[in-house]
């Protein structure tokens, strides 16, 4: 990818944690389940030396389509060297959009796996002929 850009790791803080302990109750997962599917650090994603993306769990920044992570990926190809212009106001709130429609994916993933081992329980039988 055109870029390496700057990322910072770092611990949940305070905030962030009760936040998500409330958002798993909802979700009638327990802080522990939503630490295994989201990670237990989180990301700093800057667009540049002032402005970025605070709080983006490890498992959400990883998360990867076809082998390529799916942010950093979006991400360097609207690079602005490549685009001869910033990213747009519109562009930089997709990258939140994104992050956000991510974490929805690994958060429903037990549901999901719930539901298919439910249908593959229940599925008719197909005949041998």
């Amino acid at each position: 990818m055109p870029g390496q850009g700057k990322l910072t790791l770092r611990d949940y803080t305070s905030l962030e944690r009760k936040a998500i302990s409330e958002g798993a109750k909802d979700l009638d997962l327990s802080p522990d389940q939503v630490s295994a599917l989201l990670g237990t650090k989180t990301f700093d994603v800057y667009l540049n030396d002032v402005a970025y993306w605070s709080n983006v769990p490890e498992k959400v920044w990883e998360y990867t389509i076809g082998g390529y992570q799916v942010i950093k990926k979006w991400l360097s190809y609207r690079e602005e060297k490549l685009l001869g212009r910033p990213l747009t106001k519109d562009e930089v709130r997709y990258v939140q959009e994104i992050v956000r429609r991510i974490a929805a994916i690994l958060l429903l993933t037990p549901a999901l796996d719930a539901n298919y081992q439910a249908v593959k329980a229940d599925a008719f039988p197909w005949p041998a002929n």
